[in-house]
């Protein structure tokens, strides 16, 4: 593994936002979205990003990651600037290190690019 490549994720597309997230959640804290990942999901909430991913064959064994707004630095968004573009990346520069996430075509990325801001920004 690359040092400065820490993490890697795709999303495929906007899905409802998981019932069970709120287990997750600290007091104050809401969720805003959710996307469908390969074999689970990432929610963005007002304070943070946590992206779940099932492990093993039979996905009972989850791994959780959060990454609070807070250790985000600097973020990119690239595609190709089409409509109906099927490759975009979003690039998160962070405390713990680099962060790419790969946008499949159910993903809207001046929307998802519009998440991030506002996060950040607020």
């Amino acid at each position: 593994m690359e040092a400065s490549k820490i993490l890697e994720w795709t999303l495929i597309s906007e899905c409802p936002i998981p019932k069970d997230v709120d287990d997750l959640l600290v007091d104050g804290e809401v969720a805003i979205a959710a996307y469908k990942t390969f074999r689970d999901s990432a929610i963005f909430t007002n304070k943070r990003l946590i992206v779940r991913d099932a492990q093993g064959l039979t996905g009972k064994k989850v791994e959780i990651y959060s990454l609070p707004y807070s250790s985000i630095n600097m973020w990119s968004t690239e595609n190709a600037g089409k409509f109906l573009d099927f490759n975009a990346e979003v690039e998160l520069w962070t405390r713990a290190g680099h962060i790419k996430i790969n946008l499949q075509k159910g993903v809207d990325i001046r929307k998802f690019d519009k998440l991030i801001a506002e996060a950040l920004l607020k």
